[in-house]
């Protein structure tokens, strides 16, 4: 066996052993009981343990070196790439560090299922302490492995290659912009109010509506599920794929948009390349990417008029619904409403980068040691009233409404802003490239939209890097023109 072979066959088991931790991962956020958090946590570091194992055995260095010499071609070359970046990332944490943060993420996460609704921040500040002390830590080795600064060593572990110097621009032009774009639309819209429609509507048909839907989306309920969490989320694991969401009997569209959202995550995730799945260029390329595909799904394509044409009689026939409400033109209205709210996910697409900036400018600042966790509420309070200008009343709608510093995702927030450009900018080639997608979305299908992301996007996996791919596909490398033209056509 070579060394090309001898590498895919063991990357191919670390795979698996990866998979098998995002099943437990999926158990402990939705079926769960709290008293197993623990032993749980025991579980997912044991198998993170195996899995570095794997990447890091005594012969890693020569057998990559060796692959290289080998005959290659481009998705060979590609892997071979992305294999040595696991194996650095890999080798720089000690076994020690994989299960103090397992335990640690672990425990934090379970203490704030219950801190949140009771809006009692001190309860988990000293968990909370511990992941960032040991999130630092980590940081710090893949700093030092990768010569990074410590946030982007963290950011690379979500989206490889990504960088805060190109970030931070693009960040500052949209901090500028919205404030005027929210004002605007907001002000547009209050000439013509849309009309409320009247709850409640029972979970079962929202779950019913959105089965309906995911249908319409392609989704293979033979190789996937929806599931109840606190928070919505797609996991699982190659041909197990699990999406969950949550649901509001006064507000159906909250719970059936994140499910189109989840929805658009799960496709990126069956879609990726079959001849190289288990392998990392079979993989993601990055939470950009995959956030640019839900963010497609939920506020490109199915917050649209085309498809609400579609939609529209189907949420009125499940919930039994009559009248003016109802129509496709007052169901665009309220998808489309901008408000200045305190919830992240509850937000409009023209709100939202602003909940991601405030995440990202404090969690750099909390990692660079300007911000002590103690001072955490506080300054996310400031930061909103800057930002949209309004004062979130407790924490719970405040620094304690997301699951991700609290199970440990340092550096992941980025992705969602980076990822709705990335969207507007997809879907605007796919419609330039395509004058059918539209018109078939009035129809309910999403053929031709899938038949453009697949190549384009899907069936390319980790063989480029996100800038790279989205200039092959779109012409240009990321950047916020699309999005930002996206958000003035549609709200102003």
């Amino acid at each position: 066996m070579g060394a090309c072979a001898t590498l895919e066959d063991r990357f191919r088991r670390a795979a698996l052993i990866g998979e098998a931790a995002g099943i437990l991962s999926w158990d402990r956020a939705v079926v769960m009981p709290e008293g197993s958090a623990a032993a749980r946590a025991e579980q997912m570091a044991a198998l993170g343990l195996v899995g570095r194992e794997i990447l890091t055995a005594a012969d890693m260095a020569d057998l990559l070196d060796a692959a290289g010499q080998e005959p290659l071609d481009d998705w060979q070359t590609a892997n071979l790439r992305e294999m040595r970046r696991d194996w650095v990332r890999a080798a720089a944490i000690p076994p020690r560090l994989i299960e103090a943060r397992a335990r640690a993420n672990a425990a934090c996460e379970m203490a704030w299922r219950t801190a949140r609704p009771a809006s009692d921040y001190p309860a988990v500040l000293p968990l909370l302490e511990d992941v960032v002390r040991l999130t630092v830590e980590a940081g710090q080795a893949w700093s030092a492995a990768q010569d990074l600064p410590l946030y982007d060593a963290l950011l690379d572990g979500f989206e490889p290659g990504g960088r805060s110097r190109d970030i931070e621009p693009v960040f500052d032009d949209l901090a500028a912009f919205l404030p005027g774009l929210i004002g605007a639309a907001i002000e547009r819209q209050a000439t013509r109010p849309p009309r409320p429609i009247e709850g409640p509507f029972p979970v079962d048909r929202q779950e019913a509506l959105g089965r309906r839907f995911m249908a319409a989306l392609g989704f293979d309920f033979d190789k996937g599920r929806l599931d109840v969490s606190h928070h919505p989320f797609t996991g699982g694991a190659t041909d197990d794929i699990r999406i969950t969401t949550r649901y509001d009997e006064a507000d159906f569209l909250t719970g059936l948009y994140a499910v189109l959202h989840e929805t658009g995550h799960a496709r990126y995730a069956s879609g990726l390349p079959q001849r190289w799945r288990r392998m990392p260029i079979g993989r993601a390329r990055g939470m950009t990417l995959h956030e640019s595909q839900s963010l497609l799904i939920e506020m490109q394509a199915c917050r649209g008029g085309a498809f609400l044409a579609w939609a529209a009689p189907l949420m009125a026939e499940t919930f039994g619904g009559e009248g003016p409400a109802w129509s496709a033109d007052n169901l665009l209205a309220l998808v489309t409403r901008v408000e200045r709210g305190y919830i992240r996910v509850d937000a409009d697409e023209v709100t939202y980068p602003a909940h991601v900036i405030l995440r990202y400018r404090l969690e750099q600042a909390i990692l660079a040691g300007d911000l002590p966790l103690a001072d955490l509420p506080g300054a996310w309070n400031d930061g909103m009233a800057a930002l949209l200008g309004i004062r979130p009343p407790d924490d719970r709608r405040g620094c304690l409404q997301d699951i991700h510093w609290y199970s440990g995702a340092w550096g992941y927030f980025p992705t969602y802003t980076l990822g709705a450009m990335a969207a507007a900018q997809l879907y605007a080639a796919a419609k330039a490239a395509d004058a059918t997608i539209e018109p078939a979305l009035a129809e309910g299908d999403f053929a031709p939209l899938y038949a453009w992301l697949g190549p384009n996007v899907h069936e390319q996996g980790s063989r480029y890097g996100t800038g790279e791919l989205l200039e092959r596909a779109t012409g240009r490398p990321l950047d916020a023109a699309a999005f930002k033209a996206h958000l003035k056509a549609r709200y102003l």
